[in-house]
C-alpha cells in the first residue's frame, strides 16, 4: 500500500522539481539556511506530490486507456479514489505550510504553481494544445523558487531562471508529446502545438529551442551591458552552456528535417540531459 502512495507522487518527476529548487537556492545564497532549505524540500515535495496526486485523481478514466498510465494506482484500483484525493489535498496543504514558514512569495508562488497545474493544465489537456503553454507556467516556477526562498524577491534574476525552464519545457513536453502520440491519442489529449506529427510542431520545438541559447547565457551579456545583477556567469561557464544549447538545437533541427520518432526520441533524452547539466554548471560557476 505505501509502495502504491510513493507511485502516485511520481517520484522522478518529483526529483527533477526539487533538484531545480535546489539550483536555484544555491545560485541565490552565500551560505546555506539549514532550516531554509529543509522547508524548501519539504514544501516542494509535498506540493509537487499533491499536484502529481490530484492531476491523476481527475485523470483516472483517461489513465485508463493508455498504455503507459492504466497500471497506475488509481486505475488498478490499488487505491480509493478518495482515499486519493484527500492523501493529495493534505499534501498540498502542508506543503504551502512549509514554504510559508521561508516567505510568503515563496508559499504564493509555490500555491499559484499547483493550482496552474491542477485546474488549468491538466483539464485542459483533452481539448487544446494551447495547455501546454499553460502547463510550461507550473513546470518553470521550481529554478525561480529556490531563489525567491533566500531572497524574498521576484526579479531580473527570478526572470531570467524562470524562462530558461519555461523556454526548456517546449522542447521537452514536445518531444514526449511526439513519441507518445499515439497513447496520447487512444485518450483524446492533444499536446502538440498543430495537434499533429508534423512540420507545425516541429517548428514549434525548433522555435522555443532557439531561444534557450540567448536567455540561458544572458547573465554574461547583462554583465557586459553593466546591468547589475546578482546571477552571474563567467565565459566558461556561458561557453559550456552555449554547446549544450547548440546540441539541443540541432537535435530539434534534425527532427524538423525528418519528423520521425527516434530523432523525437533522441530529443527527449537530451532535454532530460539538458536542464541538470545546464544548472550543474551554473552553480560550479559561482563557486569556483
Amino acid at each position: 500500500m505505501l509502495r502504491s502512495y510513493i507511485e502516485l507522487l511520481k517520484p522522478r518527476l518529483s526529483a527533477t522539481v526539487i533538484f531545480s529548487s535546489l539550483a536555484g537556492y544555491l545560485l541565490a545564497t552565500n551560505h546555506l539556511d539549514y532550516n531554509v532549505l529543509c522547508f524548501l524540500l519539504l514544501g516542494g515535495v509535498f506540493l509537487v506530490g499533491a499536484s502529481n496526486g490530484l492531476n491523476q485523481v481527475y485523470e483516472v478514466n483517461i489513465d485508463k486507456l493508455m498504455d503507459r498510465t492504466k497500471n497506475r494506482p488509481l486505475p488498478t484500483k490499488r487505491i480509493p479514489l478518495n482515499n486519493a484525493f484527500l492523501f493529495s489535498l493534505v499534501l498540498g496543504l502542508l506543503g504551502v505550510f512549509f514554504l510559508s514558514m521561508i516567505n510568503f512569495r515563496c508559499a504564493f508562488f509555490g500555491a499559484l504553481s499547483s493550482l496552474v497545474y491542477v485546474v488549468g493544465y491538466t483539464p485542459l489537456k483533452t481539448s487544446t494544445p494551447i495547455s501546454g503553454f499553460i502547463g510550461a507556467f507550473p513546470g518553470a516556477m521550481p529554478f525561480m523558487l529556490g531563489w525567491v526562498a533566500v531572497t524574498d524577491l521576484f526579479s531580473l534574476e527570478t526572470g531570467i531562471l524562470f524562462a530558461i525552464q519555461f523556454l526548456w519545457q517546449f522542447p521537452h513536453f514536445w518531444s514526449i508529446a511526439w513519441v507518445r502520440y499515439r497513447d496520447y491519442a487512444k485518450a483524446g489529449i492533444q499536446l502538440l502545438p498543430s495537434g499533429q506529427r508534423d512540420h507545425k510542431s516541429a517548428f514549434q520545438i525548433v522555435f522555443y529551442t532557439f531561444w534557450l541559447l540567448p536567455v540561458s547565457i544572458s547573465p554574461l551579456v547583462l554583465n557586459y551591458l553593466s546591468i547589475e545583477s546578482s546571477l552571474d556567469l563567467s565565459m566558461i561557464g556561458a561557453l559550456l552552456i552555449f554547446i549544450l544549447g547548440i546540441i539541443f538545437l540541432r537535435k530539434a533541427l534534425r527532427l524538423l528535417k525528418s519528423k520521425k520518432n527516434v530523432d523525437a526520441n533522441k530529443l527527449m533524452i537530451w532535454s532530460l540531459i539538458y536542464l541538470p547539466m545546464l544548472q550543474i554548471i551554473y552553480i560550479i560557476d559561482k563557486y569556483i
